[in-house]
Formats: C-alpha cells, sequence, structure tokens
C-alpha cells in the first residue's frame, strides 16, 4: 500500500524530484522504502526531504504490530535471552518479534533498511553499538522508533539505549579473585573495538590497583565472546611457566573455553586455577563445575528497550540512557590459590 506522504508548504513531491534530478516515481520509491534504487539516490533524496521539512501523515498506521531485533549474528547463548526479553513485552502488547540478522557488531548493513521501512513495524530494537546516520534519518523520517541495546557499551548520545555497568561488573570479578588471595590474574576481555571490553578491561585494572597488584600485560588478552577463542586464550595462558592461578573471561562462553582449557592441560578448577565468566547465561549454572560469573540482566535489558521503543516520542526523548546494575554470582568455579 502506498504512503500517504506530504512536504513543506511551499515544496511539492515533483520539485524533490526535480532538484535531485529523478524522476517522481523514484522520490516515491524512496518513501515506500523500495529496494530498487541506488544507495547514492537514496541519500540524496532523503537530503532533501528532509531538508524540505518532509513529514509523514500520522493517519499512516503500522502495518503489523511488530517489533523487529536486528543482530550482526544470533548463535550466541545471550542473543535468546535478549530474543525472551522482548517476547515479554511483545506479548504484554498484542505484538509479534520478527529477528534479522544483518551486518557487523559496529551496524546494521546496508540491505536492511530497505525492509524494515515496507514492513513499518511498531519499532526496531538493534543490537549494535551504532547506527549509521543514514539510517537514523530514515527511520526517523518513517517515524519508526529505535532503541540500541548496548552489550557493546557505546551508543550515539542522540539514540536511545540501555546498555549495563560494564566497568563495575569487571571490578566486582576481579576484586572476588584478589579477595581470594590471587595475585597472578589474567583476563580474556572482547574485542578491543568495544567499549564493553575496554570497560570491562578497565575495571580489572582498577581492582588489581586497589589490592597492590601491577597487571602483567602478557595476561591480558582481547578475545571474541566465543567459546573456541577463549579456549585458545586459556591453553596459551596456562602453558606458560608462570602461568596465571585466575583467569576473568569477559564472556561465559570464554569462561567455557577456559573450563575446557583446563580439562586438557589436567588443571583442576577451582584447586588449580579459579575461572569467572561474565552474562551468567544459562548454561553457565550447569557447567562443571558451576560457574562463577557476573549477572549481566540481558532479558531486563531487553525488556526495558521494547518498552521505550512503545512510550510516546517525547518519553522517549527524556530517557535516551538507561543503564543496569551488574552483580557477582559466586559458584563453584573459583577458591583460594592452592586450595587453601
Amino acid at each position: 500500500m502506498r504512503e500517504e506522504v506530504q512536504v513543506g508548504r511551499r515544496v511539492t513531491l515533483a520539485a524533490v524530484a526535480r532538484e535531485a534530478g529523478v524522476s517522481l516515481p523514484t522520490v516515491s520509491k524512496v518513501l515506500n522504502g523500495r529496494s530498487d534504487v541506488s544507495p547514492a539516490t537514496r541519500a540524496k533524496v532523503e537530503r532533501l526531504l528532509e531538508a524540505h521539512g518532509y513529514r509523514r501523515r500520522t493517519a499512516g498506521a503500522p502495518q503489523a504490530p511488530l517489533i523487529e531485533i536486528v543482530f550482526h549474528e544470533l548463535e550466541s547463548v545471550w542473543a535468546m535471552e535478549l530474543i525472551r526479553g522482548v517476547e515479554n513485552v511483545a506479548k504484554q502488547n498484542d505484538a509479534t518479534v520478527a529477528l534479522t540478522e544483518s551486518g557487523t557488531r559496529q551496524a546494521p548493513g546496508p540491505e536492511w533498511i530497505g525492509g524494515v521501512l515496507r514492513r513499518r513495524p511498531l519499532g526496531v530494537l538493534l543490537v549494535f553499538s551504532t547506527v549509521p546516520e543514514d539510517v537514523k534519518r530514515q527511520l526517523r523520517s518513517r517515524a519508526i522508533p529505535f532503541v540500541i541495546v548496548d552489550p557493546a557499551g557505546d551508543p550515539d548520545p542522540d539514540v536511545p539505549s540501555v546498555g549495563s555497568a560494564n566497568w563495575a561488573g569487571g571490578m566486582a570479578a576481579t576484586r572476588h579473585l584478589t579477595d581470594q588471595g590471587h595475585e597472578r590474574v589474567a583476563i580474556i576481555t572482547g574485542p578491543e573495538d568495544l567499549m564493553c571490553s575496554l570497560a570491562r578491561l578497565d575495571g580489572y585494572r582498577s581492582a588489581m590497583a586497589m589490592a597492590g597488584h601491577e597487571p602483567d600485560p602478557a595476561l591480558v588478552r582481547f578475545g571474541d565472546f566465543h567459546v573456541q577463542g577463549g579456549f585458545e586464550h586459556a591453553m596459551d595462558l596456562l602453558r606458560r611457566p608462570d602461568r596465571p592461578t585466575a583467569i576473568f573471561a569477559g564472556s561465559d562462553l570464554q569462561a567455557l573455553g577456559v573450563l575446557e582449557a583446563a580439562r586438557v592441560l589436567g588443571l583442576s578448577v577451582p584447586g588449580q586455577l579459579s575461572v569467572v565468566g561474565y552474562d551468567d547465561v544459562p548454561p553457565a549454572r550447569w557447567s562443571s563445575p558451576p560457574l562463577t560469573t557476573v549477572q549481566q540482566p540481558l532479558q531486563r535489558m531487553a525488556e526495558e528497550a521494547a518498552r521505550m521503543l512503545l512510550r510516546p516520542t517525547d518519553a522517549r526523548k527524556s530517557a535516551l540512557r538507561i543503564e543496569l546494575a551488574t552483580h557477582l554470582v559466586i559458584r563453584q568455579s573459583t577458591a583460594p590459590p592452592g586450595g587453601r
């Protein structure tokens, strides 16, 4: 169904088409989110519509009561926790949830925007660290609200987002280990280009400094939040002659890789190695031994983000950033060094 649109009082769509050097049907395609328009042409038309005060009539309701959640990958266990949170809110509002996989850790891919403009959901929940300016402009011009659920920790200041206290989580995990007497504590944080990885690393360094320990640079590793990456880094760390007595892994999946490396090398956990994870996803409590970890409230983060999507525009603007607390969950994968 074609969108009903209007532009500023003195500017017609035909005038916008002439100024852009395109046909009127091309402008219509841009307005309706059609995919058969080149990115350069779409961007030019969008800029002109915005400059001339393009507005969407409020009579055009969304095509379906749909909340769309967009990931760069759907393989992670924590992705399922986020989906559950969105579904909880969607059910309360008689809406359904659509899942899309697109782009990289940083932003959705360019192929995604055309489809979402056609679907016109109630709102879009983006699991990325940022949103490209042209995507923000197009979503706003169609009155499609969007919120970032922010495991990366570095959203643009003009984008509503929900995150968690990554520095405090890294601090709590490391302080738990130093309080038990560990001095050689390694960290396998996340990718170096994500703020959450750096924040957890800063929390680790702060806790080590508070305990009077100088972190060994050789014990600081940047991982990828996946099991295999945790396993490979742990194998390297634990084969060192001066191996760490404890490892703080920046995700539970990496911590599972650390546990497997310890098993392969014949090291008992927690007798010879203490391990702390991050996230508190369901497999953490069923690992062997059950994993001490920092609980990141993933379901609550997704619920808060979905509620933000459904609030009136002014209410979303008044709460651009929500940061939820993290806390340590102590299980059986940590103990004083040497079992003392």
